[in-house]
Parts: structure tokens; sequence; C-alpha cells
């Protein structure tokens, strides 16, 4: 099985890391190099902390890439966000750690993140970047989170 030789969490047990910083997030090649298509994760459940206040923070990712030689092996992606449970940053730092680590990691063709984040003093802070415009004739499907409407 070429290409996944060096893969050092799929098939085992793996614990979460301690630190985005201490996340290892793997790659394998893309089955479809030549092919244009977009891969989509989606991660309902984001936490991370308030790095005054040290309170939680919630927020729904959606990442979307289309990938050039590498695809994200997810069990590792997973692991990385998971490592955010104990992190201290602000939305827009956490939102774009993720985006970039991901870039740097698969230099997809093209990437966006959109970072859902709930209400913390009443208010939701939603954040979203991409590198850049997407190729032409590749359908990017719309990430549609409804936006927070609290109760009522």
């Amino acid at each position: 099985m070429t290409g996944y030789e060096g893969l050092t969490q799929l098939g085992r047990k793996s614990t979460i890391p301690a630190s985005p910083a201490e996340a290892v997030i793997e790659r394998v090649p893309n089955p479809e190099p030549g092919l244009s298509y977009v891969v989509r994760f989606v991660c309902p459940e984001f936490t991370s902390l308030c790095p005054l206040t040290g309170q939680p923070d919630f927020a729904h990712l959606v990442l979307d890439y289309i990938p050039d030689a590498w695809i994200v092996e997810s069990k590792s992606l997973k692991l990385f966000l998971a490592s955010f449970r104990n992190h201290g940053a602000f939305h827009e730092a956490c939102t774009l750690m993720v985006a970039r680590r991901v870039v740097d990691l698969l230099t997809p063709r093209w990437l966006r993140i959109g970072g859902y984040w709930y209400p913390r003093g009443g208010m939701p802070i939603d954040v979203f970047w991409q590198t850049g415009a997407p190729p032409e004739g590749v359908w990017i499907p719309p990430q549609e989170v409804a936006p927070y409407r609290g109760r009522g």
C-alpha cells in the first residue's frame, strides 16, 4: 500500500495531543490527482478556551478544500481539532490556525474555512478565510450553517 507507510495514527490507538502545537496532521497521496473535486470536513463540536478567562468556547467548523497531490488523513485531523480543547486562543486565531496548518501540510489547489462560533457575551463571532478564488468549473457547495438565533 504505497503512500501509507509513514502514517503513525491510523489503525493505532492514539491519544488526543496536549496542544495544537504537539498535534501531527498526516497526509496520503490523492487517489485522483487529475480531478478537481471538493473535500469537506465538518466539526460541529469544536471547542477551545478563551485565552483570558479560561471559559470554554464552542464552534461549528466547516473546512472545504480542493486537493492537489495530497489529501488529509482524517483521524489525524480529528485528533488535531480535539487538541484545541485545552488551548487558549481567540476565535479568529483558532479558525485561522486550523486552516493554515492544513494549507501548509497539503498545499491544496484551494481551501476555505468557516468558523461559526457560538455566542459569548450575547454575540456570536463567525470567521471566514480562503486561499483565493476556486478553480473554474468546480462545484463548491454552500456551507449553509444557520446563523445563531438563540431561543424564540
